[in-house]
């Protein structure tokens, strides 16, 4: 069953894409396209056939803007209108950031003379903005919609491939640009991996608690009231006093979290609590098994 979404639902939706691509165009635009980075996917082609292709208006920028494109017709040719909203709106947006930038903020040269510091900002814009979109279920496009058509007409393994092909691209850009241009970009792309998924790990982290206690009445109240949130409970004997007491299964936000330990120790001294950090919790008050 298919949770219907309220207006506000779609306006953070539209701001966090908004947001996520845009971080996404900062790190491609101010860090990786001056020093010639190459992680992979349509950003990574566009600096390569960049360099390649000497004619005046093709500028990785607009590489970026035509290969998108292309992808997204063939996308939707594919798909119609099954094709995802917020892929186009993504992609579209990173493309005509991308290229727009090119004019008003033309960049003849790295911010500095440091590429191990241009390459940290080269991942991190980035992988941040690629989490933000990820945890909402949206791309950027590019190399994406190509693993949406292979996942449909093929059984290929889809991560393998698309690995494979960012490995080609850093490949590609060592005799392009050089070796060491070429290590720096096989290190971004290592990085990147590792990095989008702590991003997404922190943004979902919840705390969920295991209590065990003798005063379940109001702790429960707590919850329900003032943390306005739910749990389960159910009875329990110790296995060596052998006296009953209540467990209580109860998950929320971090912030909750610190309240409801206070609460707890103060109310009922002699409980027993777990406490434990998970970023995949889905179901009502968390995240929501959507597709795009």
């Amino acid at each position: 069953m298919e949770i219907k979404k309220t207006l506000p639902d779609y306006l953070r939706e539209a701001v966090l894409m908004t947001v996520g691509t845009l971080l996404v165009v900062i790190g491609i635009y101010f860090f990786k396209f001056p020093n010639n980075f190459s992680t992979g996917g349509v950003s990574g082609i566009s600096v390569i056939l960049g360099r390649l292709i000497t004619y005046k208006f093709v500028t990785p920028g607009a590489v970026v803007f035509i290969i998108n494109s292309a992808l997204l017709i063939v996308g939707f040719a594919v798909f119609g209108r099954g094709f995802g909203f917020k892929t186009a709106y993504c992609s579209m947006l990173m493309s005509v950031a991308l290229w727009a930038l090119e004019y008003i903020c033309p960049m003849d040269a790295p911010f500095t003379d440091e590429p191990l510091l241009e390459l940290c900002y080269a991942v991190i814009f980035p992988a941040i903005g690629s989490a933000i979109l990820f945890n909402i279920n949206a791309t950027t496009g590019g190399t994406d919609i190509i693993a949406m058509i292979l996942r449909k007409y093929s059984s290929l393994d889809i991560g393998k491939s698309l690995a494979c092909v960012d490995i080609l691209i850093v490949i590609s850009n060592a005799f392009v640009f050089g070796i060491k241009t070429g290590l720096f970009s096989a290190l971004g792309l290592l990085s990147k991996a590792l990095i989008v998924d702590s991003v997404i790990e922190n943004i979902n982290l919840s705390k969920y608690f295991i209590i065990v206690t003798e005063k379940p009445d109001e702790i429960c109240e707590y919850i329900t009231k003032e943390l306005n949130r739910s749990g389960t409970v159910w009875k329990s004997v110790g296995a060596y006093t052998h006296h009953e007491k209540t467990i209580i299964l109860v998950a929320m936000k971090r912030a909750q979290a610190a309240k409801l330990r206070v609460f707890v120790k103060a109310t009922d001294p002699n409980a027993f609590i777990v406490i434990s950090n998970t970023s995949d919790i889905i179901g009502k008050g968390f995240r929501t098994a959507v597709t795009n």
